[in-house]
């Protein structure tokens, strides 16, 4: 019998047993990991004595670099409080609480991020003086952090309270009871003992993103004038939903509900591209309502961000602590818009308004309504409340909450409105389905649980599977004729509204999952604005792929040698396209006299698409604004370190190559497609490597002010900026 067994669970995440030294280790920490463990049957219900509680892992091994593929690698709030509360191993009195902490390994840099993460997911905003610098007033913050005493028993803990952790070096290091761990190389380890030994490779392929844990179908959402469309009714431990959230349509418009984990993969499944994504709402700072912000990053503009400023402080310092920078740098990706609680808050036309919700964390209900046939339609999203019963037994606790303010809570809650979504989740600090048995709300949805609707629950609120959509108000005009007329006007430039309807006067089509509407190598008939959904760009002979989202034009060559398609074109969502006869534009751009610009920008676009950081879901726009203002360069001291580049610019690598070498030894081989210097012009540090001609290396330098405003471009520069501090720094970062 194997002594060590090695489990690959899902891409960056594998599953390593020592049965016989009492050690189960999750390697790797993705979003959703505890359901893909749960759904290989590495998390199972056991029950001795009459007590039931599950199985799992005791010890995480961290990723050495936090971001993949855009996305968190080391997410490990879940797993801990799968092994403190669903194992018990932080439960007085439970037969699995055998003084073992749960066990993180990992660098230095990633276990102090960890531990202060997942101190912020517990607790939030950890002083009143925290509170206070949010704009409450004194009275508001002291009712606040009695609250939030009540929930943490009276007592902040340190992380390492609850929490062991080994800051694994480059050297071979014992975990417990003779089970070794060493580092290969760069995420890379073999876990060995008593002679056995399994490697495992937490690395992912800079293109692929980790999958979820649940299939999903496609769904072809309509953009109403208010609707609201049901993306996730599951909890943090559901295996086969995502995690309470919702899209809220207005006025063609698309806002999120909070981001919770594989985000990505829902608005793929609801044909929404990012970038037609237009705010996030967001209620509090859990991981399962959390851990998708990121995706949002992966847009060509800043998405709006709204909350109110004590919510918005808690998820700041959280996804700070997580990629140890500072606060301020997340304006940079979202355009924040701080919500007033208590008040009606006017988004053009739609009202929100956020109610304080008791929680361990800043937490706020949320209730959205629009004026419309002379009386409003309201939809009210309730997430991580709490019992009404446990609610009014804290006007006894000794912290002092008044028992005027609980019932003001409770109200809220109970508050008719015309839909209604509620966490159900049924323990101390989630909601009960009985509280709304007599809600006078016309419609009312059961969501945040990971167990089936019982009887009685079914009796008092409905099921909505995802995808499904409540229309409040329904739309009686087509919003994808005024999407196509922003998107073209937009990329033909200059040219007046009546000639464009030229172009606009063609049909706008329905297209399914999985098409392929352009095949490499073969004619271009048509060209395809994009107007909802997502296309995915292949070409296997260049190993060139990337993604494209609303506002894309699909197909455009102005090569006068041929009209060949230069990849293949196929949508993974279902897509609403502008289908535009290729004579007729190309005829259309000749007459307006914008063939030689459109063909000068060409070329540097094609080349910004076969790039990892310009390649993906950049609008017509932004890509043109980049080519703009990209300037030719040239090096051609083969075998020279490479000297007197500006520390102002990025360098982007057409032809040649470059190696990135440290002590002599070659830690980075750059070649056509990647960059350098964004150490100095974005991050001002240096890798305190050198760079080494290879072969005469020429392409194009982009100062670092034209890509400011791009959260995606400044994300993955962050992505590589870890990974490149971890090669030259292996033991500091």
């Amino acid at each position: 019998m194997k002594r060590i067994t090695r489990t690959l669970v899902a891409p960056g995440l594998y599953w390593v047993a020592v049965p016989e030294a009492d050690l189960y280790i999750q390697c790797g920490c993705v979003e959703d990991s505890v359901k893909h463990l749960i759904r290989r049957g590495l998390i199972t219900a056991l029950e001795k004595n009459g007590v039931t509680w599950e199985t799992g892992p005791n010890t995480i091994l961290l990723s050495d670099i936090l971001l993949q593929g855009g996305h968190f690698s080391n997410l490990a709030e879940f797993p801990v409080l799968q092994m403190l509360y669903r194992q018990g191993m932080g439960l007085p009195g439970h037969p699995n609480n055998t003084g073992r902490k749960p066990l993180l390994i990992g660098n230095s840099g990633q276990i102090k991020a960890q531990l202060e993460y997942i101190h912020r997911g517990n607790y939030g905003l950890i002083s009143v003086d925290e509170l206070l610098e949010t704009g409450l007033s004194v009275e508001e913050a002291e009712l606040v952090w009695n609250l939030k005493m009540e929930f943490a028993y009276g007592k902040i803990e340190q992380t390492d309270y609850l929490i062991d952790s080994i800051v694994l070096t480059n050297q071979e290091m014992e975990i417990r009871q003779g089970v070794l761990i060493r580092r290969d190389d760069i995420n890379e380890f073999t876990i060995s003992y008593k002679g056995e030994s399994a490697s495992v490779d937490l690395n992912i392929p800079v293109a692929q993103r980790y999958p979820a844990p649940y299939p999903l179908g496609f769904h072809d959402i309509k953009r109403e004038y208010f609707g609201v469309v049901h993306s996730g009714q599951g909890d943090g431990w559901d295996i086969n939903r995502p995690c309470m959230a919702s899209v809220i349509v207005y006025q063609g418009k698309i806002y999120l509900v909070d981001a919770g984990p594989n985000i990505a993969y829902c608005l793929i499944a609801l044909g929404i591209g990012i970038n037609e994504v237009e705010g996030i709402f967001h209620t509090h700072c859990h991981d399962d309502h959390f851990a998708g912000l990121p995706t949002l990053v992966l847009s060509d503009h800043r998405i709006k961000y709204f909350a109110t400023p004590f919510v918005r402080a808690s998820v700041f310092k959280k996804i700070s602590a997580l990629l140890s920078l500072p606060e301020k740098d997340f304006f940079e990706f979202f355009e924040v818009c701080d919500l007033q609680e208590g008040e009606w808050n006017d988004i053009d036309g739609l009202e929100v308004k956020p109610l304080l919700s008791p929680h361990p964390v800043e937490t706020t209900t949320l209730t959205f309504r629009t004026h419309w046939g002379g009386r409003y339609y309201t939809y009210a999203h309730l997430t991580d409340i709490i019992g009404c019963e446990s609610l009014r037994s804290k006007e006894a606790s000794s912290v002092n909450i008044p028992g005027s303010y609980l019932q003001k809570v409770i109200d809220g809650y109970l508050k008719p409105v015309d839909l209604k979504k509620i966490d159900i989740g049924t323990d101390l600090v989630h909601g009960r389905a009985s509280d709304f048995e007599n809600d006078a709300s016309e419609r009312i949805i059961l969501a945040h649980t990971s167990v089936p609707l019982n009887d009685y629950q079914k009796e008092i609120g409905s099921s909505a599977p995802f995808g499904m959509v409540d229309v409040l108000v329904k739309s009686h005009a087509n919003p994808l004729n005024e999407k196509a007329y922003l998107y073209l006007s937009d990329y033909l430039a200059g040219v007046e509204e009546h000639d464009l309807k030229q172009l606009l006067n063609n049909q706008i089509i329905d297209i399914n999952p999985g098409t392929i509407i352009l095949k490499r190598d073969m004619p271009t008939t048509y060209l395809y604005l994009l107007l909802t959904g997502i296309i995915e760009m292949i070409n296997v002979r260049t190993g060139v792929y990337n993604t494209f989202s609303s506002g894309a034009l699909i197909g455009e060559n102005y090569s006068e040698e041929n009209g060949l398609s230069n990849a293949t074109y196929r949508t993974i969502s279902y897509v609403h396209a502008l289908k535009i006869p290729a004579s007729a534009f190309y005829r259309f751009v000749e007459e307006h006299h914008l063939l030689r610009s459109l063909n000068q920008l060409f070329s540097r676009k094609e080349f910004l698409l076969h790039t990892w950081l310009f390649g993906e879901a950049l609008s017509p726009r932004v890509q043109t604004g980049i080519s703009e203002h990209l300037i030719p360069f040239k090096l051609e001291n083969t075998g020279q370190p490479l000297e007197q580049v500006d520390p102002q610019f990025i360098y982007l690598i057409e032809r040649g190559a470059l190696a990135r070498v440290l002590g002599g030894r070659i830690v980075e081989q750059l070649e056509t497609g990647d960059f350098f210097n964004e150490d100095r012009a974005v991050f001002g540090d240096d890798y305190g490597s050198e760079l080494i001609i290879q072969t005469p290396v020429s392409g194009y330098r982009l100062h670092h002010e034209h890509i400011q405003g791009i959260p995606i471009i400044r994300w993955k520069l962050l992505e590589m900026n870890q990974k490149r501090n971890r090669a030259v720094r292996p033991n500091s970062v």
